[in-house]
């Protein structure tokens, strides 16, 4: 009697460090989960952040690339009164 009441009483001590471990092991892994979650977030963050980046600079030449073709039809527009001047000015023409 007493050695089934010792073997009862170590089958359920056992039961109790295996769901122990189990627990710890389910802690350990949630844990891993969530910092590379966050390592995931990050990366994210710069990947999202350098597109920003490249759409700005991106912005900045188009408009940059519209005002230089502004400034070069307004020097052809100026050249091209500066050569009728000229015609209307030269007795040879």
């Amino acid at each position: 009697m007493v050695v089934v009441i010792v073997a009862i009483a170590g089958i359920a001590l056992a039961a109790k460090r295996r769901k122990q471990t189990r627990t710890e092991a389910r802690r350990r892994e949630a844990s891993d989960a969530r910092d590379l979650a966050k390592v995931s977030n990050l990366e994210a963050d710069r990947q999202t952040a350098e597109a920003e980046e490249r759409a700005a600079r991106s912005k900045r030449e188009g408009l940059a690339a519209e005002q230089q073709q502004l400034a070069a039809t307004a020097t052809r527009s100026s050249a091209r009164d500066l050569q009728s001047r000229a015609d209307e000015i030269d007795p040879d023409v």
